[in-house]
């Protein structure tokens, strides 16, 4: 999950550079290359005269004059943005096909209704050979795919923190049914610690979500329990709690300590269970 996770966000990424790309060559394609090239010059100087200015002049016009084929590498660019618009952002799906696809309804093509299949095809609409619709028309179109795949990554990123709580939600619950399941074939000691494992993780994910940092490099449960009660997050009955469950759990991890009881250990994950629930 994690992987994907990653994957999605690189993805997302590379589709938003890309497509930026994308955009400067239709530009050019739109305007010729010679007068794209003026204002591509024209922006830069602008640009380096800007208070705090600090660029490679001649590797930005680089960048911005060795731009892809637009008709060669748009087609790749949405067939990949639609598969990740699919995935994260369905509701907009299709508004952004409407943007590509030539409406089946379309009696006659317009400004509004231009869309990028018209101009992958150069499509020009004459009134007496004069232009009434130029390829031009199809820009504010991209733009609009290209803003949908933008706001595709602004979900991505608002909603990663919750997929990431729920992942982690759903690893802790089997770790406590691991525990359970040592405990009942009487390995009492290694449920004891599996939960301590999870109590332990659980603590410094909310230490994390909450921007504390303990001042030891390796935390133990009591010190992430006492910085989440200094900082107001839990209350001192909880407090007392977890550190009645740090007790059992390091119970558990001496071997030359007094055995656990299968009990203690049973209150242990039920206390560790109620902390992930509780805790946050």
């Amino acid at each position: 999950m994690a992987a994907n996770l990653e994957r999605f966000s690189k993805d997302l990424e590379r589709l938003i550079r890309e497509g930026l790309m994308l955009e400067l060559a239709m530009i050019r394609d739109i305007i010729g290359e010679a007068a794209f090239l003026k204002q591509v010059k024209a922006d830069i100087e602008k640009r380096a005269k800007e208070p705090g200015a600090d660029f490679d002049k001649e590797a930005t016009l680089k960048a911005n004059v060795e731009l892809p084929d637009f008709k060669v590498a748009y087609e790749a660019w949405y067939s990949e943005a639609l598969a990740l618009i699919g995935q994260l952002l369905p509701e907009r799906l299709e508004n952004f096909k409407s943007f590509y696809e030539k409406p089946r309804a379309r009696k006659s093509v317009q400004y509004g209704n231009y869309v990028m299949q018209d101009y992958l095809q150069n499509l020009t609409v004459r009134l007496g050979g004069d232009p009434v619709v130029e390829p031009k028309a199809a820009l504010p179109q991209f733009r609009q795919q290209l803003a949908i795949v933008q706001a595709a990554k602004k979900r991505f990123e608002s909603s990663l923190f919750e997929i990431r709580q729920l992942v982690q939600a759903e690893l802790f619950d089997h770790e406590i049914e691991s525990a359970r399941e040592l405990l009942k074939s009487k390995f009492v000691r290694a449920a004891g610690m599996v939960a301590g494992v999870v109590l332990e993780k659980h603590l410094r994910q909310v230490c994390e979500d909450h921007k504390l940092k303990a001042s030891k490099k390796n935390p133990g449960i009591a010190d992430l329990s006492e910085l989440l009660k200094s900082n107001s997050v839990i209350s001192v009955p909880q407090w007392r709690q977890i550190g009645f469950l740090a007790d059992v759990r390091n119970l558990c991890g001496h071997a030359k300590s007094a055995e656990p009881t299968p009990e203690q250990v049973g209150d242990l994950i039920d206390g560790v269970q109620k902390v992930l629930k509780t805790v946050a």
